[in-house]
């Protein structure tokens, strides 16, 4: 089996693992959570097999790079980072629902690398710029910091739909944590994000200067990573230095992460040093 098979098994694991935690709430069965937990955590590994599997095959092709390198190997890398920090936060706050929110922002992300027609799942040998020790430490920061953001957004929905019944006792609403739980758990995951983010900018800026010469240069993926990073600080400075909390920090968590979508997706639609990594 390839790695490639290997990862579109975990996409319909990723799926069926949605389905239990979105049944759970809908259909406000509890028991659903626990088959719910073991399936996201059969995902989990399974991914882990398939990118270490296709991080095997690249050296048997004669071409030896960590599978971090194009949109396929980042989408796939994304949905295991989401899928590892959602089980921590499953595990440390025992509140199964959460998954409702977060396993099927996972699901998509492994659909659309698994099925997009535009997306190739070939391993491809890596451009010139890419060949560097920074490559995993710079990905896998960023990375980090894009999955709890992704986690956070959809702390962030809970909030809002929870905030037009907060005393709701029964039904869906009734089902989803307290909004005070909602609103920190909001605020661990962009502070966790927040610091990744920092993280990545600083390996990303390192890696261009001995790649290119030059710590920034404006680049369209660098100028939206930064712009994210403004839009979450900004959060953050709200929430410690104003006090903002509920649905102000909802809403900067629902802009953040639209930010997020636009420097990961939207950029490659641009010309510059980062448009390799639309394939």
């Amino acid at each position: 089996m390839s790695s490639s098979q290997l990862l579109s098994i975990s996409t319909f694991v990723f799926a069926l693992a949605a389905f239990f935690y979105l049944a759970a709430l809908i259909f406000r069965r509890t028991r659903l959570t626990v088959p719910a937990r073991w399936t996201v955590l059969a995902a989990v590994l399974v991914t882990t097999a398939g990118l270490l599997l296709r991080w095997v095959e690249s050296y048997q092709m004669g071409i030896g790079h960590a599978p971090l390198s194009n949109l396929y190997e980042s989408l796939v890398f994304f949905s295991w980072t989401a899928g590892v920090i959602y089980l921590f936060l499953e595990f440390k706050y025992k509140n199964a629902l959460i998954g409702a929110f977060v396993t099927p922002i996972v699901f998509l992300a492994m659909a659309y690398a698994s099925m997009s027609p535009n997306i190739s799942d070939r391993i491809q040998p890596l451009v010139p710029a890419l060949k560097s020790n920074w490559l995993i430490a710079h990905v896998a920061t960023c990375f980090f910091g894009y999955a709890a953001f992704a986690i956070a957004f959809g702390m962030s929905i809970m909030y809002l739909i929870k905030a037009r019944d907060p005393e709701k006792g029964g039904g869906i609403i009734g089902h989803i944590p307290k909004l005070d739980v909602l609103d920190e758990l909001t605020h661990q995951m962009v502070l966790f994000g927040f610091l990744f983010l920092t993280g990545g900018i600083i390996t990303g800026a390192v890696w261009a200067n001995s790649a290119w010469g030059s710590y920034w240069s404006w680049d369209p993926k660098e100028t939206w990573s930064l712009i994210t990073w403004f839009i979450y600080a900004s959060l953050l400075h709200a929430r410690l230095m104003r006090g903002w909390q509920g649905k102000q920090i909802a809403y900067l968590s629902l802009v953040g992460f639209a930010a997020v979508l636009f420097t990961y997706f939207g950029v490659n639609l641009l010309p510059g040093l980062h448009s390799y990594g639309k394939v």
